[in-house]
């Protein structure tokens, strides 16, 4: 029978169509501006005393809020608030209420009713363009960077003069130079001839004895262009870090780029977790891998650390200065549990890596190897400047502490495990960051706030606006040009936007100004096939055919010439989304989804309409 779709193409269409409304319809439900507040490390946990406590605090400051909870993890908390003008004076009330230890960030709660959220349902992500989202400018410690590869020359020195049996002290002065003092003239031009051999980027030079006798000086500080490339080496590598860090996190369109000399900005859009966005890109969370010192070992070739854990029976270990391998040379981490039921991290190393560490344990045997776990924390302070007005300082500061340290029972490899740690989450943190890529450097938030709307709202009501102004023009044409068949189409019109909504909203795709441009677009090649189509059908009454006839004929010859003309497009949306960054990939994902979502509603759905109102019976003439 003519015009009568099969009862499993008509649940399809309405299966699909259900769908699409089902998780399109969160993005009815607008999100309130929150503060996130979680622990410094993923053990610390938030209770309900606490928030308290910060709730007490808000209502001194006259900030209205409400549903001030932990949340279910125990990790977190989500203070809501009444007018998104408070975010940024919540956060400072907030983070003095609680003190140093705990991220305080921005973030937008979702208000998607927990029904639709069981089922997966979420609002589609908006771009910084239209909801805006968190902007981070963070600055890299270059000096950090530099004084860290000091050290390892200064260790590398000392140990080659060691070795060729040269005499003398080697120390790292507070400017950035090593300086070596030696008692013979001949001992001090060997080392200079030795320096200048093997670290030809250090200028080594002769220095002035000043007075004193049978004491002989020399000096070596890095070139220039040297210390340019280590600067640039750290924030390249901390950029290409960062970059790594932000695709664990899921962000979908994020901006991760390099401003000035020792500057990175990064913009998440639509972020829903923000203290874990910022925990998590600020963890310098290095290692090192150092063997426990000798007792008789020279004070200057020593250090004394704190473990982490503080319930261990020592409290603190001596570990040798010079180090085995730090965290860079970690290809692969995973954390999982040991045979007591313990978090730990499974680590393999790069082949450089595994080598190195093959040949220091193999000659320790029996020597304790020691995991420093190195972060960068800060230190606040309060202050009131002349005009009466606070003034926020953050110190910052690097935290060494102990986090295994156990006997080298035969040589390791590539493959280890590192214990010791106090939580699952905390395991599963540190694998995460050694996964993305160890920091070159240490980094601090210069600043941090929430991106409005860069075009202003005005342009905003008006990118939504053409959406409304194109479907209403498009359906009073189609209405007045082709009758009952140009109603069809706009009801068609309507359900392709809602499926392309919900496609957008299922896939986690970020919606922009050119996204709204794209689905424009859209809005304009779905009326186009149904064009096409109703065109066609013109044509076959004109040849004279029967009305059923025509509608059959019609959709069957136009379905060709539609699906070339939307599969070029594709292919050139593909192409946009492969080669285009930022704004121009939004364009590129919303278009593509559109073209499929429309062909699906402009051939299917309508047909199944047409199908409805004139299948299965006799019709003499067609409203077209």
């Amino acid at each position: 029978m003519l015009n009568k779709y099969p009862l499993w193409k008509n649940l399809l269409i309405m299966a699909v169509l259900g769908i699409g409304l089902l998780y399109a319809s969160p993005n009815l439900y607008r999100p309130d501006p929150a503060v996130q507040i979680s622990g410094d490390s993923s053990g610390m946990e938030i209770t309900a005393v606490q928030m308290n406590k910060l709730s007490a605090a808000l209502d001194a400051q006259g900030i209205e809020h409400f549903g001030a909870e932990p949340g279910e993890d125990g990790r977190s908390g989500l203070v809501r608030l009444t007018h998104s003008d408070d975010q940024l004076r919540a956060q400072k009330v907030i983070q003095r209420a609680l003190g140093d230890g705990y991220v305080v960030a921005l973030n937008l709660a979702s208000n998607t009713p927990k029904w639709l959220s069981d089922l997966g349902a979420e609002a589609m992500k908006l771009g910084l363009d239209l909801s805006g989202g968190v902007h981070f400018l963070l600055e890299v410690d270059t000096d950090s960077a530099i004084a860290t590869r000091l050290e390892h020359y200064t260790t590398g020195i000392k140990k080659a003069l060691r070795e060729d049996r040269i005499r003398g002290l080697i120390n790292l002065s507070e400017e950035g130079a090593i300086r070596g003092k030696f008692r013979t003239e001949e001992a001090r031009d060997k080392a200079l001839a030795l320096i200048r051999k093997e670290y030809r980027e250090l200028t080594a030079q002769r220095v002035d004895s000043k007075g004193e006798d049978a004491v002989f000086y020399m000096e070596a500080i890095l070139s220039e262009a040297k210390r340019k490339e280590i600067e640039d080496y750290a924030v390249s590598q901390n950029l290409t870090t960062l970059r790594n860090r932000v695709n664990e996190l899921g962000v979908s369109e994020p901006l991760v780029q390099r401003q000035g000399r020792n500057r990175i900005v990064v913009e998440l859009p639509g972020i829903q977790d923000t203290a874990e966005a910022k925990r998590i890109l600020g963890k310098t969370a290095n290692l090192e891998f150092r063997l426990e010192a000798r007792y008789d070992a020279d004070a200057s070739d020593r250090e004394q650390f704190q473990f982490r854990n503080p319930g261990r029976g020592e409290p603190s270990a001596w570990l040798e200065r010079d180090v085995v391998i730090t965290g860079e040379r970690v290809a692969n981490a995973q954390a999982s549990f040991d045979e007591n039921g313990m978090p730990q991290v499974s680590i393999t190393l790069d082949s450089e890596g595994g080598t190195m560490m093959h040949r220091v344990t193999r000659h320790n045997i029996n020597r304790r190897l020691g995991v420093l776990f190195i972060e960068r924390k800060s230190r606040t302070s309060y202050s009131t400047d002349e005009a009466g007005q606070e003034q926020v300082t953050r110190i910052p500061y690097d935290e060494k502490k102990i986090i295994s340290l156990a006997t080298i029972r035969d040589a390791l490899g590539v493959q280890f495990r590192i214990t010791g740690l106090d939580a699952p989450g905390e395991a599963a943190e540190l694998a995460l960051l050694l996964r993305a890529g160890a920091l070159a450097a240490p980094i601090d938030f210069v600043e941090e706030r929430t991106v409005g709307p860069s075009l202003g709202a005005e342009n905003i009501e008006k990118g939504l606006l053409s959406v409304q102004i194109g479907l209403g023009l498009v359906a009073v044409f189609m209405v007045i040009y082709y009758r009952v068949f140009g109603v069809v189409s706009v009801i068609a019109l309507a359900f392709n936007i809602v499926v392309m909504v919900g496609c957008m909203s299922l896939l986690g795709a970020t919606l922009t100004l050119p996204g709204i441009a794209g689905i424009v677009l859209t809005v304009g090649m779905a009326v186009d096939a149904n064009v096409l189509i109703f065109s066609r059908i013109r044509e076959e009454i004109a040849a004279g055919q029967s009305p059923q006839q025509a509608i059959n004929t019609g959709y069957g010859r136009a379905f060709v010439t539609i699906m070339d003309a939307n599969i070029t497009t594709l292919i050139v949306a593909v192409i946009l989304y492969a080669v285009g960054t930022g704004p121009v990939r939004g364009f590129a994902v919303t278009l593509s989804l559109g073209i499929i979502t429309s062909m699906f509603t402009a051939i299917m759905g309508t047909r199944a309409v047409v199908n409805l109102i004139y299948g299965g019976r006799r019709v003499t003439k067609l409203a077209i």
